[in-house]
């Protein structure tokens, strides 16, 4: 059954629940040490790490918004991930400059992180853990 369709509401499909929802999602940038995420790794959502302990660094905000110039208006977000197949080291969320970070950074050894990258301001981006 189709879920009704009224003041402004956009549905994805048509409602049927029994199918999954599909989409593209590029292979995941693969890390065994500490490294910094261009946007365009970023926009692609998804990091693995295994490797000796180290940070993965956020671009710059100024990087970030040249890399995806259509996030222009506040209040503009994607999710990322990091998987940290690595069975004892952590992978630590570092922000670059223009950013604030929400919740912990730290991803320990065989867990994975959500994260909503968020824009706040005029250069200024938060990303917050979610999961």
């Amino acid at each position: 059954m189709a879920l009704p369709n009224g003041a402004g509401g956009y549905q994805i499909g048509d409602g049927n629940i029994s199918e999954a929802q599909l989409f593209v999602q590029s292979a995941p940038t693969a890390l065994t040490a500490a490294a910094t995420a261009t946007a365009a790794q970023l926009s692609a959502g998804m990091f693995t790490f295994n490797g000796t302990a180290g940070n993965l660094t956020l671009p710059t905000v100024a990087d970030l918004e040249a890399g995806i110039p259509n996030a222009v208006k506040v209040n503009a977000a994607f999710d990322f991930f990091v998987v940290n197949i690595d069975g004892v080291d952590a992978v630590t969320l570092v922000v670059g400059t223009g950013w604030t970070i929400v919740g912990v950074a730290a991803v320990s050894a065989n867990t994975s992180a959500q994260f909503r990258a968020r824009k706040t301001g005029d250069g200024a981006w938060t990303a917050y853990r979610i999961a």
